[in-house]
């Protein structure tokens, strides 16, 4: 499958709530497919990336693709649980790669999903999968990173961000 453009930050379908996958059939797979290859081209290109939810290559399916120890595909993903604890970080995104923004996540979630071949999953997530997941459902309903900003002032360019943890750990804080 092609290597998909994926979509900035100001494209409406970023902002759109998404469909829920009704059937498994070759319109999924192929969906599975591009996400996949648009991940692992950025990853290969960038260095990084974790991550990648349908609407960020423009389409309005529950689905994401994750490839961190191994791939994982979630289709129609929902948080079912949340831990009342919650962490903070800075996050950024593919659909706006110069801009990081300090959200604050849950530690713990849990998700109810479909996997790839049509089986009923649950994952318990915690920690850096925990703050994953949440942020690639949030895109399947529409919601940005932005949209989390703890305020207006930890929503900083990238470059800013990278001068201001490398010189002091008090910077970080912000």
């Amino acid at each position: 499958m092609p290597v998909k453009e994926i979509l900035l930050l100001g494209n409406p379908i970023l902002r759109s709530k998404c469909e829920t996958v009704k059937k498994m059939d070759y319109d999924v797979q192929s969906t599975i497919d591009d996400l996949k290859d648009t991940l692992n081209d950025f990853r290969n290109t960038y260095n990084f990336g974790r991550g990648i939810a349908a609407p960020q290559i423009g389409l309005t399916k529950k689905i994401v693709f994750l490839q961190i120890d191994q791939p994982l595909v979630l289709i129609n993903p929902e948080i079912t649980g949340r831990s009342k604890q919650k962490m903070t970080l800075w996050d950024d995104c593919f659909s706006f790669p110069e801009i990081v923004v300090r959200v604050k996540r849950h530690t713990k979630i849990t998700v109810r999903y479909t996997d790839e071949h049509g089986g009923k999953q649950i994952l318990h997530a915690v920690g850096g999968l925990s703050e994953l997941l949440q942020h690639e459902i949030d895109h399947l309903n529409g919601i940005l990173a932005i949209d989390r900003a703890i305020d207006s002032k930890h929503i900083i360019l990238k470059s800013e961000w990278k001068k201001l943890t490398h010189t002091s750990h008090d910077a970080f804080q912000l």
